[in-house]
């Protein structure tokens, strides 16, 4: 039943027109082998139902997948492991985990069979040295992980490791973790932070009519891509303190977004930033989409 559940969601996909175009990959691989430079991500998650949809946020994920050369392996920093220390996720098959509740059925039967890379896992923390990183065996794919790669590579064939967000540290923390990992993509890792640059849960319309983005949510995110496509990261590490009020507002909590610093962390001065899906869900959730590289 699972198994079908995920072979469905791939010919949903197909029936879309947005499955990997294998010539654009096969061209997209090229660049990445005249650069030497796998490209970073952050990406707005939202709703875990986006797992099960076809919207116009899940079919630009699908089309992002269609265009980044095909990664060795999947290095990502998902919102939801949000713990009291660093850790990385060593199992060769993780499990996928639906850290949510009261959603459809359906939601929970579906899975994202990617293997792990403990050879990975290794390698992340000879990067961070000195600073401690737990080996898991106990976690897996969160959602804010497999909810996105279902879409971007449906295959699953493509390894998968998680690195936790250390609740007990600074924003400046989080950056620098994202610069010392940033070797990471001239070996061929996709660095994936998924997260929600505006996430105010307690704002959002949930379903209810929103004909606007509240100004707030508009405002703080045009005043991040600012910052980014400025490379001034200070600012962004600093949020509390220097992006006004509109932040508070924005990151209530900053578990959503903080994985988009360890994206930021990894660019060099003359990368591209763009930006390859947007919008508002809700009012209040950012589904912005930043790709370094």
């Amino acid at each position: 039943m699972e198994e079908n559940l995920f072979y469905d969601l791939m010919g949903m996909l197909k029936q879309t027109g947005v499955m990997p175009a294998k010539r654009k990959r096969r061209h997209d691989e090229e660049r990445f082998k005249m650069s030497g430079r796998m490209p970073a991500l952050f990406i707005g998650h939202g709703n875990p139902m986006n797992a099960l949809l076809a919207n116009p946020y899940t079919q630009r994920w699908a089309a992002i997948g269609a265009t980044l050369p095909r990664p060795k392996a999947i290095l990502s920093v998902s919102a939801h492991w949000y713990i009291e220390d660093a850790a990385v996720t060593v199992s060769t098959v993780p499990r996928t985990i639906h850290d949510f509740g009261g959603f459809p059925h359906e939601l929970y039967q579906l899975h994202y069979p990617a293997p792990g890379d403990p050879n990975l896992a290794a390698r992340v923390q000879k990067l961070l040295a000195p600073t401690p990183v737990r080996r898991d065996d106990r976690w897996g794919l969160d959602h804010g992980t497999w909810s996105v790669l279902l879409h971007v590579y449906p295959e699953a064939d493509i390894p998968v490791v998680q690195l936790s967000i250390d609740e007990t540290q600074p924003p400046s923390f989080h950056h620098e973790i994202g610069k010392r990992l940033a070797p990471l993509r001239e070996e061929g890792v996709l660095i994936l932070g998924s997260g929600n640059l505006v996430h105010n849960l307690h704002a959002n319309a949930w379903g209810r009519h929103v004909p606007e983005p509240y100004d707030w949510a508009v405002s703080f995110e045009n005043r991040v891509r600012e910052l980014l496509l400025a490379g001034e990261h200070k600012p962004l590490v600093n949020y509390e303190h220097q992006l006004g009020s509109e932040a508070v507002l924005a990151v209530p909590t900053p578990d959503h977004y903080l994985p988009l610093l360890y994206v930021a962390g990894t660019r060099t001065s003359s990368e591209l930033i763009t930006f390859p899906v947007e919008g508002v869900d809700g009012g209040s959730v950012s589904m912005l989409a930043v790709r370094v590289g």
